[in-house]
């Protein structure tokens, strides 16, 4: 029986990359030169914490950071945007945490989703992914349209198409 996961996942090598670039942008930039601006990526916890002098110069290095997320075809609702903290005298850092994986609330969303289309497929909730099967590879195709169409919120991707 075909089948597919509807699964939501950050293509990390992507985000390594954007933070790598943006780090040089930042560098280099000249309101930001001489501060201590910075960006660093934490891979095992997939969160990324922003360093800056003030709450401006965050601001300035989020926007270049989702800047280039979006160039390197990386979609910045993956980022969950955490407290600006202060850190000793007037620095501040502010931790983004990059979402992996579908939540249960999310999940039964996508569930209703498609049982509520009416369409010829099932859907059933495998752990941080939910797994659509149907009789005809049209249906699943058809089940892919709607979603994108139906849930904007989440950036969601199709994988493990079986036939």
């Amino acid at each position: 029986m075909p089948s597919f996961d509807t699964v939501s996942e950050a293509n990390m090598d992507e985000v390594k990359n954007a933070i790598v670039q943006t780090n040089k942008v930042v560098t280099n930039r000249f309101d930001l030169k001489g501060t201590s601006a910075k960006v660093e990526l934490k891979e095992k916890e997939r969160e990324v914490t922003i360093f800056g002098d003030s709450e401006f110069h965050l601001d300035q290095i989020m926007i270049e950071v989702t800047q280039t997320m979006g160039k390197r075809g990386v979609d910045v609702r993956f980022l969950d945007k955490g407290k600006v903290e202060k850190i000793g005298g007037d620095k501040v850092k502010q931790v983004i945490k990059i979402k992996n994986g579908i939540e249960s609330d999310d999940a039964k969303k996508i569930v209703k989703t498609i049982k509520d289309s009416k369409l010829k497929v099932q859907a059933s909730i495998q752990g941080d992914a939910v797994r659509i099967t149907g009789a005809k590879r049209d249906d699943l195709q058809e089940a892919m349209a709607m979603l994108r169409k139906e849930i904007k919120d989440l950036p969601l991707e199709f994988n493990n198409f079986r036939d």
